[in-house]
């Protein structure tokens, strides 16, 4: 049977606990090396977990998300499998067992069982899951919306600050009240500093799939939407220091990087997006990602190019902000 490196995703309130009755599993790996630490064993939280239904998966990306119930809480999993490693391919070759399937000339098909350490599943569990956990997680369709620097300030901007998005889990990063161990690197300047530390969706076992996220310590910058002249250093400041810090730790070249920011965002505090180039990213699509030197660029020469600027980006088919466009009359 396959392990699995559990991690647990803040609630929409910002809080990293869990039921009482729930425990929090730390994962395995947190310290931001992708080396191997001491292996640990933890209570499956799981072995309770009740499935409600398949909210979507990909048999591309080897994942699939699962609503149900965990200790009778709303939950969802996320289960992924892991890359395959190049370190780990003698150990496969030698301690693996082979079934045949079909045998043709000088083509043979196998089911190749590995090792149980190195068949991991990365499992992602979100409790308690809300209504908004669920909808982000579901299948649906999506559709490419324009919005005009008026648009923003008549329909976007009222129902951002009408929905009031919890950030605190991004405040308790910021603060070292959550993930302190994460963090990869930190520049503590109040205006042009940040914090580097992975995303979870990479496992930091290999630099394959490589995702960090740089978060800002200014609060007041929403999105790209918000970004003005002023904040050019600050841009400037992740721009380079993001990319020394990833050489120094990883070994990885800025050429081998795809440094970017999201419009729209997951959540609406500032934060750029450093991936390894050739890993595709969710959302590293044109209609979505806005590269991190472009951007720059563009405040260099117009001050407001992003508060004036049309920017196209697509909206899935149950997201309110999509209704809004609707009512407005702007699809």
């Amino acid at each position: 049977m396959a392990e699995t490196a559990t991690k647990c995703v803040t609630d929409s309130s910002g809080t990293d606990e869990l039921s009482p009755k729930v425990k929090r599993v730390k994962p395995d790996n947190e310290n931001g090396r992708g080396e191997a630490g001491h292996e640990s064993e933890s209570e499956n939280i799981l072995s309770g977990f009740k499935t409600s239904t398949v909210l979507s998966d990909s048999a591309r990306e080897k994942n699939i998300f699962i609503h149900g119930k965990l200790a009778d809480q709303d939950a969802v999993v996320i289960l992924e499998k892991t890359p395959i490693r190049e370190d780990t391919l003698a150990e496969i070759f030698s301690g693996s067992r082979l079934k045949l399937e079909m045998r043709n000339d000088i083509y043979c098909t196998y089911q190749l069982q590995a090792p149980p350490h190195l068949n991991e599943i990365k499992t992602t569990v979100v409790c308690p899951a809300t209504e908004k956990h669920v909808k982000k997680y579901q299948r649906q369709e999506s559709s490419l919306v324009e919005e005009t620097g008026t648009d923003y300030q008549s329909i976007t901007l009222p129902y951002i600050q009408k929905q009031s998005f919890s950030v605190q889990w991004v405040y308790n990063i910021l603060e070292k009240k959550a993930e302190a161990e994460r963090i990869v690197y930190e520049d503590p300047d109040p205006e042009v500093g940040f914090v580097l530390l992975p995303d979870f969706k990479w496992d930091q076992k290999q630099v394959d799939d490589l995702y960090l996220i740089a978060i800002t310590h200014q609060r007041d910058i929403r999105s790209l939407r918000d970004l003005s002249s002023e904040h050019i250093p600050l841009l400037q400041n992740i721009f380079q220091k993001g990319k020394e810090a990833i050489l120094q730790r990883y070994n990885l070249p800025a050429s081998k990087l795809r440094i970017y920011l999201h419009y729209q965002p997951s959540y609406y505090h500032l934060h750029v997006h450093f991936t390894k180039l050739g890993y595709e990213a969710p959302g590293c699509g044109v209609e979505r990602a806005h590269l991190l030197a472009d951007v720059i660029q563009n405040l260099q020469s117009d001050p407001n190019y992003y508060k004036n600027r049309t920017l196209y980006f697509p909206l899935r088919a149950d997201d309110g902000l999509l209704s809004k466009f609707r009512e407005a009359g702007r699809l």
